[in-house]
């Protein structure tokens, strides 16, 4: 990893599972962090959580799909630092809004789904350009398992899931010699502490018992540190299912 000076570390998608994970995983070598989420409502006790662990944080709502989220970005920026590692796990958690099989999916279906990638991209393209110019840096986005394996009830989900891995990947191949990093964490399990987790756990009659198919967020977040700087693989897969 380069030696150039540590910058800001952006969690998008903050929330009580992996958002805080990373955020307390990359915070304690030295970064400060910016917490994005959609509400503020939980900001309070992200802070307090990583203030009483020693990382310097500031916490700011926008929802990705809104016309604020680009502005956060500049104002990450100018309050903390140049961006050293954007991390993107914005993802919807609304059971009303359930993935559709694959057999139901119109393209009206998976252009909803895509709505959560178009951000990713955005987001990588604001940051890039600063971290080319300092020849260091990292991306580091979270999707599913459906990606990887086929999972035809998530239909729709799935496509979106496999466009954000591979907008990854290529990502990492075509940064791999300008010294900036881009790696996907491809999750399948219920993350521990996380809002789609405490949805299912609190519902065993409509989901079924979690036993057995959860993730450790700080395992994750252990991984995403440890590919960020061995820069080894492009690439992670957590299957709680196997």
């Amino acid at each position: 990893m380069s030696t150039a000076a540590h910058g800001t570390v952006v969690v998008v998608g903050t929330g009580p599972g992996l958002g805080m994970s990373i955020a307390h995983r990359f915070g304690r070598e030295g970064r400060p962090v910016a917490l994005v989420s959609r509400g503020a409502d939980r900001h309070e006790g992200y802070l307090r959580s990583l203030a009483d662990a020693g990382v310097k944080a500031e916490a700011f709502a926008a929802d990705v799909r809104g016309d604020r989220f680009p502005a956060v970005l500049d104002e990450i920026a100018d309050r903390l630092g140049p961006v050293e590692v954007l991390y993107y796990g914005a993802f919807g958690a609304d059971p009303a809004n359930a993935p559709t099989p694959i057999l139901d999916a119109g393209s009206d279906h998976v252009r909803r789904a895509m709505d959560w990638i178009y951000p990713a991209v955005d987001a990588a393209r604001a940051v890039l350009p600063g971290m080319l110019e300092r020849g260091a840096g990292g991306l580091l986005f979270a999707g599913g398992l459906s990606s990887v394996l086929p999972m035809p009830a998530l239909g729709d989900l799935a496509l979106s899931s496999a466009a954000l891995r591979n907008y990854a990947l290529t990502l990492n191949a075509a940064l791999a010699d300008r010294g900036v990093y881009a790696g996907t964490l491809t999750i399948g399990g219920l993350v521990e502490r996380g809002d789609i987790y405490a949805m299912v756990a609190a519902s065993p009659e409509k989901y079924g018992d979690v036993g057995g198919h959860t993730l450790d967020p700080d395992a994750i977040a252990a991984t995403a540190w440890e590919m960020y700087t061995a820069r080894d693989r492009a690439e992670t897969v957590f299957n709680a299912f196997t």
